[in-house]
């Protein structure tokens, strides 16, 4: 089974950069998409952003667009999410996820996450 540990959060003034590490252990995840999720105070889990196997193709939330970079290094099983341009609306903690090449649904076991404050 996967196992997840993100890391690399912290607090940043507003218009500041973090970059989130994630690491994947248990098996190689060459063949999942990976994906950053976040979940602010008083709110849902939401989607950040996702990349497929390959690297090339990915998808961003609306609200990120533009200033959030996810990529991956599957020889390191790792995935990545630069963040550039910071907001305080961007406070949260953030998990990183992964889904089986053709299945609907994320794993179930979701890490412990990493908390990132945005100051305005």
């Amino acid at each position: 089974q996967v196992q997840l540990s993100e890391s690399g959060g912290g607090l940043v003034q507003a218009g500041g950069s973090l970059r989130l590490s994630c690491a994947a252990s248990g098996r190689t995840v060459s063949n999942y998409v990976l994906g950053w999720f976040r979940q602010a105070p008083g709110k849902e889990r939401e989607i950040v952003a996702a990349v497929y196997w390959g690297g090339s193709t990915t998808y961003y939330a609306d609200s990120v667009k533009g200033r959030f970079t996810i990529s991956r290094d599957n020889a390191k099983n790792m995935v990545y999410l630069q963040m550039n341009n910071l907001k305080p609306e961007d406070t949260a903690i953030y998990y990183c996820n992964a889904k089986f090449r053709g299945e609907s649904t994320w794993l179930n076991n979701w890490g412990q996450g990493t908390p990132v404050t945005v100051a305005s």
